[in-house]
């Protein structure tokens, strides 16, 4: 997808009709990704990235239908797909005006019905198998009231009726430190119900891997449902954005090696530890006083969890070849998470020579603190025992 066609597209999503009202307070926002494809440095944020994605597939011919609780605006307005005239309360919404724009998009706020919600859209991904049908919970706990739909079709359906679709789960995910409810969208659940190649999984932590996850949804060859646990925190961290060269070439990656290690074999070979993770805890871990002396520690994404990237995986594990200690790292509690998930996945994968450690919060029967402070604490301890060792 070339930066210019990028371009292009940018400008159509900027585009309102003559005499359009903008919000006020949207100025800044819209103003700002009208020029992140000019910067050389990472301006693209995950709305953005997402937006663009679906202008591209729309030129190709690929319906899209977006629908969940706040999802024209975005829970954490960030998406802002559709524009309300600030004056006479007229709706535009920009990707259905996109010049050579091959199909139609389709773009509704559902109610807080998600059992009801999610049962219609799977029936319409299941009987529209070219479009990309996406549902949005508007925190990631919400699809908990969907959970007959998700056991009873969603996972099982290809091995009782041999019924698939490209029906994507948009799940907000990550302790932010707001208490139990709104930080988990059960990441464990689903990778409990991943058999026989029946769904697919990620937890990604750029913007440029969702924009080119959402495009490989579209296009793969093999429909499966897809479970995506997206950002609160992270939709607008400076240090998670991306550049246009990175939407413009590339393709979704499984595994993401330590960016300081990746293209230097002499610095990998003096690495002594290895932390795995995945998703928010990336940038907790990086962005930490203990990160800048940790410079025998390589931190690798794991981006898809099911089906687990076992040879990516083992080509990125296969550079490090001093390694002397090796821990999956997790902010969710031991009981949670992807912790016993990726644990027999891992060890095969590791020297038995080498010991392998997890690091998480303590098994709770809720999925995070009910405060901030205690919340808090429990990070940094999670952040300074992988970084240190203690």
């Amino acid at each position: 997808m070339p930066v210019a066609r990028l371009r292009d597209l940018n400008g159509a999503l900027a585009a309102v009709p003559d005499g359009f009202a903008i919000h006020p307070k949207l100025n800044k926002q819209l103003q700002r990704r009208a020029t992140a494809l000019d910067a050389d440095e990472p301006r693209i944020d995950w709305g953005h990235a997402e937006l663009l994605a679906f202008a591209t597939l729309l030129t190709e011919g690929t319906p899209i239908r977006l629908t969940g609780q706040d999802t024209v605006r975005g829970t954490f307005s960030q998406r802002h797909a559709g524009l309300w005239d600030a004056t006479s309360g007229e709706r535009h919404v920009p990707l259905q005006h996109l010049p050579g724009s091959q199909a139609a998009f389709e773009l509704h706020n559902s109610p807080l019905s998600e059992y009801a919600a999610l049962g219609f859209e799977y029936g319409y991904a299941v009987t529209a198998p070219d479009a990309l049908v996406l549902w949005e919970a508007q925190y990631g706990d919400f699809v908990n009231g969907a959970e007959i739909i998700l056991d009873q079709f969603l996972v099982s359906g290809l091995a009782k009726w041999r019924l698939t679709s490209r029906l994507t789960l948009l799940l907000p995910h990550g302790y932010e430190g707001s208490g139990p409810e709104h930080s988990s969208a059960r990441l464990e659940r689903f990778l409990a119900l991943g058999a026989e190649g029946n769904i697919r999984v990620v937890y990604p932590t750029t913007p440029a891997q969702y924009f080119h996850l959402l495009r490989r949804q579209a296009r793969h060859p093999d429909a499966r449902p897809l479970v995506v646990m997206t950002p609160k925190s992270l939709l607008r961290l400076p240090q998670a954005a991306s550049r246009s060269s990175e939407l413009a070439s590339g393709a979704f990656h499984g595994v993401l090696d330590d960016p300081r290690f990746a293209a230097d074999s002499t610095a990998a070979g003096k690495v002594r530890r290895i932390l795995l993770c995945s998703g928010k805890v990336y940038y907790d871990l990086i962005g930490s006083e203990q990160f800048a002396g940790a410079k025998d520690v390589a931190v690798i994404r794991v981006e898809r969890l099911y089906p687990f990237p076992d040879d990516e995986l083992q080509v990125v594990l296969d550079r490090y070849a001093e390694i002397e200690s090796f821990a999956w790292v997790q902010e969710e509690p031991r009981n949670m998470g992807a912790r016993k998930f990726v644990l027999p996945r891992i060890r095969h994968l590791v020297p038995y020579k080498i010991p392998l450690a997890d690091i998480s919060r303590p098994e709770r029967s809720r999925p995070a603190e009910g405060y901030p402070a205690a919340h808090h604490l429990e990070q940094e301890r999670i952040v300074r025992e992988a970084l240190t060792g203690r």
